[in-house]
């Protein structure tokens, strides 16, 4: 990426971010990128596909977040690597993650079905929620989709009452719904 290219990507970012992306036009984000309008669209083609390079990368950044978060759990704990997810969300969320999730907060002003900004949205959260499932897999749960499914809800509502500022208990009382569904969750039987 040029240094050109990096500016307009970083404001954008910040813009889209704190502002909306509808309320932000590619006049604001050059001038305050310091660049023109033609390096904005020589570089990215078109605002579409910005809107889908601040996605992305902002996926990229929530992924290296939460893995390095998760590394410091051995592999062979997958339920504090689950819980884990949830401590990474908040300390995301008091940092980076203020106005809410990005993802949702794009996936509302991005109403038309085609927008390819709404496929990087999309796909991140069905890469959560298998997530989820493959932690769940390592703990022999019997039925780890519906689980999966609950802790993503989890996840999204905990990121929706953090940024209402109605987040009383949060994390916490998140780890401990989390620990109830598994502790409840029938688990295979090992074989004989």
């Amino acid at each position: 990426m040029t240094p050109a290219a990096r500016r307009i990507l970083d404001t954008a970012s910040e813009l889209f971010y704190s502002k909306g992306i509808h309320a932000v036009g590619v006049e604001t984000i050059a001038s305050e990128a310091g660049v023109t309008k033609k390096t904005l669209y020589d570089r990215f083609g078109s605002k579409d596909q910005l809107i889908v390079a601040y996605l992305e990368e902002r996926d990229q950044k929530w992924r290296e977040h939460l893995f390095s978060s998760m590394d410091e759990v051995p592999d062979d704990q997958p339920l504090d690597k689950i819980l884990r997810i949830f401590d990474a969300l908040e300390n995301w969320m008091s940092t980076r993650n203020k106005r809410g999730c990005a993802f949702v907060n794009a996936l509302a002003e991005l109403s038309e079905e085609t927008h390819p900004g709404r496929k990087v949205i999309i796909e991140e959260k069905k890469w959560l929620k298998e997530l989820f499932v493959s932690l769940l897999e390592q703990l022999q749960l019997e039925n780890p989709d519906p689980i999966a499914e609950q802790l993503f809800i989890l996840h999204e509502g905990l990121m929706v009452t953090y940024s209402l500022d109605i987040y009383e208990r949060g994390t916490a009382g998140a780890k401990e719904t989390v620990q109830k569904l598994i502790e409840t969750a029938d688990h295979k039987k090992e074989e004989a």
